[in-house]
């Protein structure tokens, strides 16, 4: 009984360590899955397996997928002439999810930083040169987190590409749909004032 006890112990630890979950929150999901063991876990276990044997990162822009060559890449109605540089793969889905953007990405695997030792040869950055060379690329969106370390990749690959013809923008930042000023920081409420265009 003691050694099933710790197996459990041991499931719960790892959905613990997951982002977003805390020990209860793993305990509640561990307890659901035990008790809907044909309905919840068996079909968990066998989809993480499936996962683990398949997943990989496309070879092309590094999204995660089960392909060599993920669905966005492998589009031909994707093929628009832009690209949308992301830090990472949830960046990536986030813009997915807004079903704005209808050409390709590139995920650059994070973003410079001199504190961890992070150059661009530890990123994806050679490989996004390579491709806007061979890929007859006419723009490169930037959509890099505001943060130091995202303006920092930002204006490396904004200078990197100074001389390429490449148009290159970035995302729009600022106050976002249905804010109010009143509960936004004041770093947010700069960016929106530099960003403001025509009414």
């Amino acid at each position: 009984m003691a050694d099933a006890r710790d197996e459990i112990d041991a499931l719960i630890g790892q959905f613990a360590r997951l982002p977003g979950l805390g020990p209860r929150s793993a305990r509640r999901m561990v307890l659901h899955l035990l008790q809907r063991r044909d309905q919840a876990l068996r079909p968990l276990v066998m989809a993480l397996d499936r996962v683990a044997q398949t997943a990989q990162p496309c070879q092309r822009c590094g999204n995660i997928a089960t392909a060599p060559i993920c669905d966005i890449c492998a589009d031909p109605r994707r093929a628009t002439g832009e690209i949308c540089v992301v830090e990472d793969v949830a960046d990536l889905w986030a813009m997915e999810r807004g079903q704005a953007f209808t050409g390709r990405y590139h995920v650059l695997g994070g973003t410079l930083s001199a504190l961890d030792a992070i150059g661009p040869d530890d990123l994806r950055i050679p490989q996004l040169l390579d491709r806007i060379a061979s890929e007859g690329v006419r723009e490169v969106i930037l959509a890099l987190g505001a943060t130091v370390d995202g303006q920092t990749t930002a204006h490396y690959i904004a200078e990197a590409l100074e001389d390429s013809g490449v148009t290159l923008s970035a995302l729009a930042q600022g106050v976002p749909v249905g804010g109010e000023l009143d509960f936004l920081d004041d770093g947010t409420i700069g960016a929106a004032l530099r960003a403001r265009r025509a009414f």
